[in-house]
């Protein structure tokens, strides 16, 4: 069983949310941050020491609930010592205490786990029909059955442009039934602004005259 508590645990305060299952490309250009990736890019592929925590430093403060990353590969490396990287969120940790002791950010983290409580059939399927017509309207594709069965609410959230509240709303709900009610709000609300762009679309065709019926 992985340790929950986790001391030493390099931190990357960023303006964005990472989500498990998440993709994050990054630029790396700061030498302690250079260091740091230096440091999980040394450790055994799965282990903490390969990790490190993307945490969301919005304009008034250091969020406390952060995404665990590993890192998928090395993009590219400059001569100049820059770093580019594709990240991919592991699982939500909570900030216990800061650490300056070391040569990048750090701090002493607990890695959060789900409560224990049947699924909820209602909410799943809601947010599933609705992540399948986003898809669909977006990019005129089709999920299969077999392909949203795989998905919880991280895997389909990971694939959206949700803003940064949002995703942080997301990450810091320790219940899955909970994080399906709240995506089913948000495939909502980014479906009805991917038609209201589609019907700005098709006013600009039009040369600016709104056509009635």
């Amino acid at each position: 069983m992985p340790e929950r508590i986790s001391r030493d645990f390099p931190l990357f305060p960023l303006g964005i949310v990472a989500l498990p299952g998440e993709s994050v490309p990054l630029h790396i250009f700061e030498d302690r941050y250079r260091r740091m990736i230096e440091r999980c890019l040394g450790g055994e592929p799965g282990s903490i020491e390969s990790q490190f925590g993307i945490i969301w430093l919005s304009d008034q403060e250091l969020k406390p609930v952060g995404c665990a990353c590993e890192i998928e590969r090395v993009l590219e490396r400059m001569e100049d010592g820059r770093i580019n990287i594709l990240a991919r969120g592991t699982r939500p940790f909570r900030l216990l205490e800061r650490q300056d002791e070391l040569p990048y950010p750090a701090g002493t983290v607990e890695f959060l786990a789900d409560l224990d409580e049947p699924p909820e059939e209602q909410a799943s399927t809601g947010a599933l029909e609705l992540y399948r017509d986003l898809v669909q309207q977006a990019t005129d594709r089709t999920l299969t059955a077999e392909e949203l069965s795989e998905l919880d609410a991280y895997g389909m959230a990971a694939t959206v442009e949700f803003g940064v509240d949002a995703k942080q709303e997301l990450l810091e709900l320790r219940s899955e039934n909970a994080r399906l009610r709240l995506l089913t709000l948000l495939l909502r609300a980014a479906i009805k602004r991917l038609e209201l762009v589609e019907r700005a679309g098709e006013r600009a065709r039009s040369n600016g005259k709104v056509r009635f019926g």
